[in-house]
Order: C-alpha cells, then sequence, then structure tokens
C-alpha cells in the first residue's frame, strides 16, 4: 500500500492501527469491510487529530468463504485450490477521515486463475511469498502468470484502489 499512496503523494507516514479485525461474516462482506476501515483510520485519527488518515482493508472471497492470510503450508495449498481455475472476489475498504470529513468506500474486483497444476502450486507455495497474504497470493508477485483476467481495479486487488483514493483526497482539498 506504501508503495500504491506514493503514486499519488510522498507525503505520508504509514502507522498501523492496533484494532480487532474481526469481520461478521454473516453480514454484508462490503458493509463489513468498509466497517473495518473505519475502525483502522478512526483508531489513528484519534492520535492525529490535524492529519488526513487513510485505513484499509482487503479480503478475499471464493466459494462464499473469506480466505485470510494461510495458517500454515497447507492451508496455503488448499487456498490456492479453491482459486485454481476458478473466479473470485477481492473487496477492498477504505476509510479517509481528516476533522471535518469522513469517507468510506469498497471497492470490489474479481480475478480469473487458470488452471494450476499440484507442482504449480507447490512450487508456489515453496516460495512463501504466500504466506503473508490473503487468499495466499500476491496479484503483483510470483502469482501474476497464473491470472487468467481480472475485471476490476488491479491496485484495489492489490490492496488500495489507487483512483478511488486520488479522487476522495482531491475532494479532502489535500493535493
Amino acid at each position: 500500500r506504501k508503495e500504491i499512496l506514493s503514486y499519488i503523494t510522498n507525503n505520508f507516514d504509514i502507522e498501523a492501527a492496533d484494532v480487532d479485525e474481526t469481520i461478521n461474516y454473516d453480514n454484508d462482506l462490503i458493509v463489513e469491510i468498509k466497517s473495518l476501515a473505519y475502525r483502522k483510520a478512526y483508531k489513528v485519527f484519534e492520535e492525529h487529530k490535524d492529519s488526513i488518515v487513510i485505513g484499509s482493508d482487503t479480503i478475499v472471497v471464493a466459494d462464499n468463504q473469506v480466505l485470510g492470510k494461510p495458517k500454515d503450508r497447507m492451508d496455503a495449498i488448499n487456498m490456492l485450490l479453491m482459486l485454481n481455475g476458478k473466479t473470485h472476489m477481492v473487496i477492498t475498504g477504505v476509510c479517509i477521515i481528516d476533522d471535518e470529513k469522513c469517507e468510506c468506500i469498497a471497492n470490489v474486483s474479481k480475478v480469473t486463475f487458470g488452471k494450476m497444476s499440484d507442482e504449480e502450486i507447490n512450487s508456489y507455495v515453496d516460495t512463501k511469498e504466500p504466506m503473508d497474504k490473503a487468499g495466499a497470493y500476491a496479484i503483483q508477485g510470483m502469482a501474476a502468470k497464473f491470472i487468467e483476467r481480472i475485471d476490476g481495479d488491479y491496485y484495489s486487488i492489490m490492496g488500495l484502489p489507487l483512483h478511488d483514493v486520488y479522487k476522495i483526497l482531491q475532494k479532502f482539498n489535500c493535493l
């Protein structure tokens, strides 16, 4: 996200928000991801009231299941098997707050994986790249070769919908 935001401005600091990231999977996932982005942004804003704060989070949804970061090698393999040869959704929520305004959005994209062999899946998991990524892959990394198609915002799939954030920051008169 740092790299993506740098395409808009270099005038920012990164601060992690220590919030409960639990989402209720029984609720509308778009509402939930926007709420999580808000909680992250507000937590940082509480300590930086003179700043514009951006909070965001991304989830991967396949077969009506939210795929978080894999717990271990087998979990990563199982997630990639779920994605293999299929289309899934990536939902990124963003919330931008300053002392006068708050705007929260969600961006939904679809990603289609081509068919991967068991050997390809195992080799990819061996790189360790999937281990800290929601859905066990990084579209901007070595998994790019498996992506057959995307329908939506590439940067949102990476974790921050660049155009949407740019337009909101313009509304906030900070660019």
